[in-house]
């Protein structure tokens, strides 16, 4: 590995990167536990693939900007360091695929030298805050909600709050009440709002898909903007400390709004305003840097097959608000392009139009400020470089996650069925290649990254098994999902398990009766109108595995038979004492927070020190086989167990202690004698812990 002291200017980047580069000497030598580096790698976007022995990298793009530059930059890195082939996601990143771990410093340097980052792309931190790729252009949008999404994005990147939470954390911005920030589904969703002149948003919370999806409640009917980063703060604060952390399966916000109610939340978020260091934070969307449109003219062009073009033109021309200008939508098939092709569009971006492309929540590139004289050389352009099928945001559009194809956790394959479903709708459905109304997701697990369950048609990976005990590929049918607009959402129903192969029969039985029996109501309105039970009886036949083929155990896009594999983390190969690990820990959140007291960094030392006084307290209950499930739960358990009880003592309850902070400004005094209050205890558990190994 190399130092990359002179190649990154940010001096927090590169202590960031050279850190990296040392826990990852220290994993590989047997001196740090592999779920702890597994927590460190997540946190810099550095994420185990199904294949052994490489990395995902996933490319935090705040929502889905990327300049001409820096799609120059990740095309570079990614000839570099992996295939050559980027990958956009459902949250507007880019990931890059079969990266040597040693390598990802160096990589991660690369990026930066462009603005570009990996960290908090995964793991349990605040991910990618996603927003209508419209925003800025949008003919709808109140205003454009780009600078408060990126100051939002730039004030919790680092932010001591969110770097160890008990799950992930997804932000979204609408720029108007079409919702194409699907706000309803987020854990903070904010719609862009003007009340009495005044720029603000709507906010819903608690949103989210996977197993068990759940609609967000709304929190404000309106919150003026300076007020949004203080509410997330807040709202950060409570997930930290009352979020669940044992069971992944409940620790997401949603499983707290359910267990706690709103108002309980509410509650819970009012008791934290002290702690917050803003009350008010005012964003300067004036400062946001200005659009520079390219001023060059290109040559008349002639278009060979007028029809293609008008075809064209009606399904992939977004409109756009400034006059005299048009957006357009490539429609990007699964996600996947390669580096020769992005090169040559981030060229064609910066020369004729304003320099920039803004990624999709569908998979897409939207490229924005094409004058509208331009249009046909656009076409003629992205013609060359195989961008120009029609469909930008249509049936035609299917949405799908990597699957089986790279993913740990996929069980079927999820790109496989839907490059099946796209050559089944071009070929025998015309008609619904430049319609709207019909959405199709496909996730190849319940993991929902695909966002099958809020699709009008959704496809989710499973297996079935024979009655000989035979495994085979299957999706599951979902039905009825649907964007309403202004945060209302409605979610799909499972409808029925069939074999994978027979997914593209499912979705022929579904638009033929669509056709038949649609009566040019909404995809929505048609499903709510005959119910679950009537689609679950048509398509029942589909669902028999008594008669399966032998091409029936071979999924889509694979050759050999099925078999279900949902891939595992690394093995750091090494036992490891978790307590020592855990104390170790504190030990680095206690410098971590005199760091910052230096710095005059007060609220971020005041979580550093609670932080570790938290870990601290839940390494002697890990040795105690105490359940540590939530941070309020360990605070709690620690004062029961250890100080009531006698067995350690303090001067006042480990909770009275701990939770200082709530009822504390963030003031250089009390950060000062709150890292006093972190130091002391660790060093009385560090002594206790060690007379306890003496005693065994």
């Amino acid at each position: 590995m190399r130092s990359f002291r002179t190649e990154v200017e940010n001096p927090i980047v590169e202590q960031d990167i050279i850190a990296l580069e040392a826990k990852i000497r220290e994993f590989q030598g047997g001196s740090l536990d592999e779920e702890k580096f597994r927590s460190l790698r997540l946190a810099r976007g550095i994420y185990g693939q199904r294949q052994p022995g490489v990395q995902m990298i996933r490319i935090k793009l705040p929502y889905g900007k990327v300049s001409s530059q820096q799609l120059r930059r990740i095309c570079d890195v990614s000839e570099e360091y992996s295939t050559g082939r980027l990958h956009i996601t459902t949250r507007q990143d880019i990931q890059i695929h079969y990266v040597d771990i040693n390598r990802t410093p160096e990589l991660w340097a690369q990026l930066e030298q462009d603005d570009i980052t990996i960290r908090e792309a995964c793991g349990n931190t605040v991910r990618n805050v996603t927003a209508s790729e419209t925003a800025g252009i949008d003919v709808n949008e109140p205003f454009d909600v780009s600078p408060y999404a990126h100051a939002l994005f730039q004030y919790f990147l680092r932010n001591p709050i969110s770097q160890e939470m008990g799950r992930k954390f997804k932000v979204s911005f609408s720029s108007s009440d079409e919702d194409t920030g699907l706000s309803y589904m987020h854990d903070l969703g904010f719609i862009a709002k003007i009340e009495n002149g005044v720029r603000g948003f709507k906010v819903l919370l608690g949103g989210g898909l996977g197993s068990q999806p759940r609609h967000a409640d709304l929190i404000y009917p309106f919150l003026a903007a300076d007020r949004i980063i203080p509410l997330m703060e807040g709202v950060v604060r409570v997930f930290d400390r009352f979020g669940e952390r044992k069971s992944r399966a409940k620790a997401r916000m949603k499983f707290l709004l359910k267990d706690i109610g709103l108002d309980g939340f509410k509650q819970l978020l009012e008791e934290e305003q002290l702690a917050i260091p803003f009350q008010a934070y005012p964003i300067d969307a004036d400062a946001y840097p200005k659009v520079n449109i390219a001023e060059n003219n290109a040559q008349e062009v002639n278009i060979t097959d007028q029809k293609a073009f008008e075809k064209w033109k009606s399904t992939n021309l977004v409109p756009q608000k400034q006059q005299g200008y048009v957006a357009i939508g490539i429609k990007v098939l699964l996600g996947d392009f390669y580096i020769d092709k992005a090169r040559q569009l981030a060229d064609l971006v910066e020369k004729y139009a304003a320099g920039e492309i803004r990624l999709s929540l569908r998979q897409n590139i939207l490229i924005p400020y094409v004058k509208e004289s331009l249009v046909p050389f656009f076409y003629q352009e992205l013609e060359k470089l195989g961008f120009a099928e029609v469909g930008y945001n249509k049936a035609l559009d299917i949405t799908a996650c990597p699957g089986t194809d790279t993913c740990n956790l996929g069980i079927a394959s999820s790109t496989g069925i839907a490059d099946e479903l796209e050559r089944v709708i071009k070929a025998e459905y015309p008609h619904y290649m430049d319609n709207p109304d019909v959405v199709i997701k496909i996730s190849g697990c319940m993991n929902a990254c695909g966002q099958h369950n809020m699709a009008n048609i959704g496809f989710q990976g499973m297996s079935v098994r024979t009655k000989d005990k035979l495994v085979a590929p299957a999706l599951q049918v979902l039905l009825g999902g649907g964007n309403f607009g202004n945060g209302n959402g409605r979610f799909a129903d499972k409808v029925i398990k069939i074999p994978s192969k027979r997914g593209p029969e499912a979705l022929r039985s579904i638009l033929d009766d669509y056709d038949a029996n649609g009566n040019g109501k909404s995809f929505v309105d048609y499903y709510e109108e005959k119910g679950q039970m009537y689609f679950y009886d048509f398509l029942k036949p589909l669902s028999d595995v008594d008669n399966l083929a032998a091409s029936d155990f071979i999924d889509w896009g694979a050759s050999e038979k099925y078999e279900q594999a949902i891939g595992v983390g690394e093995c750091a190969g090494v036992v490891i004492d978790l307590i020592a690990t855990l104390l170790f820990d504190s030990e680095e959140k206690i410098e971590t927070a005199k760091l910052n007291l230096e710095e005059g960094k007060w609220a971020a030392s005041i979580y550093h020190s609670y932080s570790s006084m938290v870990n601290t307290a839940k390494a002697l209950l890990t040795a105690e086989n105490t359940k540590v499930n939530t941070h309020i739960s360990i605070i709690k358990d620690f004062d029961e167990l250890f100080v009531a009880s006698g067995k350690f003592n303090l001067d006042q309850s480990f909770e009275k202690m701990v939770l200082q902070l709530k009822r504390n400004e963030p003031t250089e005094a009390f950060a000062k004698s709150y890292l006093q209050d972190a130091e002391k205890f660790l060093l009385n558990v560090e002594a206790y812990r060690k007379l306890e190994l003496t005693n065994v």
